[in-house]
């Protein structure tokens, strides 16, 4: 366990500022990063029982998360709200690290998680078992998916180089 990410993460924020947490996280257990990656939103709804939190494009610098299960935990218990975004975010920051068997990324999301907060965290344990917070995170009876279009979330990885030329 490492009291300065969990420092870090009770005073983040932004979904910017988790992002650089997880990718803080990933470097001191795996030594492993990227730069330049982007966040898209959308609402992919839900179904009554499960979800797609987000998705990593593969072959990409894109990241797309899910807003039904945000606009769902705001609703219900809105301090999982962080832990939640954490969790999902560095599960699909595993993904773009090139790591695409969903099983590995999964225990992984779980070990990275327990090094970092400890076993008892909240951020470990949804990483460990998000179906055990499905009443908070899900809409019971499904949400419908959205045709509208992915938006960017500006300045998301502020580790990303611009080149001016």
């Amino acid at each position: 366990m490492n009291e300065e990410f969990i420092e870090r993460f009770n005073k983040a924020k932004s979904i910017s500022d988790i992002f650089e947490i997880v990718k803080d996280v990933v470097w001191s257990i795996l030594k492993k990063s990227r730069a330049g990656l982007d966040l898209g939103m959308i609402e992919l709804g839900n179904l009554p029982n499960g979800l797609i939190g987000a998705y990593y494009v593969t072959g990409s610098n894109m990241i797309v998360m899910n807003e039904t299960p945000l606009k769902r935990i705001k609703e219900t218990s809105p301090k999982l709200l962080a832990p939640y975004t954490f969790s999902v975010l560095l599960h699909e920051y595993l993904h773009s690290l090139g790591i695409f068997n969903d099983d590995a990324v999964k225990e992984m999301t779980f070990d990275v998680s327990k090094k970092a907060f400890g076993e008892d965290n909240i951020i470990t344990q949804i990483s460990k078992d998000m179906t055990r917070f499905f009443p908070n995170i899900i809409y019971p009876e499904g949400a419908p998916q959205t045709n509208e279009p992915i938006r960017l979330v500006k300045d998301f990885d502020k580790s990303d180089t611009r080149y001016i030329g």
